[in-house]
């Protein structure tokens, strides 16, 4: 996609981080927005902020782990802008601790927003652009799924979350080929980025009632919060500079996308494990990158 002007732009958990960040560079690029974020408040508050500079900007509140949520959004999208060109799998979640400490509920959540909200936006949107691809053949697509370096590296204390984040690595990838199939006009990338300031240590804040538990949190969990916090916040690179970084690789159709190179030493080490069939080494830590 080699021009954004114009054209529209779907961002999951857009009231902030991540996808505010992407909010913000897709209308600094000309387009159109549809946000989606469970945090009401926020996201009226993004969606006037955003309007007042300039931007047609729709908004939908709502819990994107259900497939009718993302079910209405594009809805939205069709009503509002007449379809999406660029759809950004964003919203997130994180928990941690011991994974034979995490309740059932702790799963639950977390896979269910950063797995299944990824399932939801693609049936809800790869159907639309497909469609719109075959109507026009000058229609581009894009699709990013926001994974996280945890989605290549198995750090500790992190569990939930690194398997929430190879799934959707392995979705991206299985997204990539599937497309290849169908249609030249849509493509995906997959967002891998590292420790950036956004909202991700504090997820909690949105948790809904019903996947909360009694259970009080153990020390493995206290901790896992403490390194997560530390990391997020003294990382070096913004949510801009990674947003930047990834329209950077939609406009030249790159599928992977790193944002800290800092990691890449790590995953060379872990696939070097796997060719020697050897035992994984120290899980990687928590720093700065």
């Amino acid at each position: 996609m080699k021009s954004f002007e114009g054209k529209v732009a779907v961002i999951t958990g857009g009231a902030g981080g991540l996808g505010r960040a992407f909010a913000d560079r897709a209308q600094a690029l000309g387009m159109s927005l549809v946000l989606s974020d469970i945090d009401a408040g926020a996201l009226e508050k993004t969606r006037s902020a955003l309007a007042a500079s300039g931007a047609r900007v729709a908004v939908l509140a709502g819990d994107i782990s259900k497939a009718e949520h993302a079910t209405a959004l594009a809805g939205l999208a069709q009503r509002e802008f007449g379809g999406v060109h660029c759809l950004f799998n964003n919203a997130g979640v994180g928990c941690g601790g011991f994974v034979w400490e995490n309740t059932l509920e702790d799963w639950d959540w977390v896979m269910g927003v950063n797995v299944m909200g990824v399932v939801h936006g693609l049936r809800a949107f790869t159907p639309l652009m497909l469609e719109a691809a075959k109507r026009d053949p000058g229609y581009e697509g894009h699709i990013v799924n926001v994974a996280s370096v945890a989605g290549l590296l198995t750090p500790p204390l992190l569990g939930i979350y690194n398997v929430s984040k190879h799934a959707v690595v392995a979705l991206t990838e299985t997204l990539h080929h599937d497309l290849a199939l169908v249609s030249p006009q849509v493509k995906a990338s997959v967002l891998c980025p590292g420790f950036t300031p956004s909202g991700i240590a504090n997820s909690h804040r949105n948790r809904p009632a019903s996947a909360q538990s009694d259970a009080a949190p153990t020390a493995s969990m206290l901790k896992a919060q403490a390194m997560v916090a530390k990391a997020v916040e003294s990382g070096k690179l913004t949510a801009q500079d990674v947003a930047n970084a990834t329209f950077d690789a939609i406009r030249d159709e790159r599928f992977w996308i790193f944002t800290h190179p800092a990691f890449k030493p790590l995953l060379d080490a872990r696939l070097d494990d796997m060719r020697a069939l050897s035992n994984p080494r120290g899980g990687a830590g928590m720093r700065e990158t």
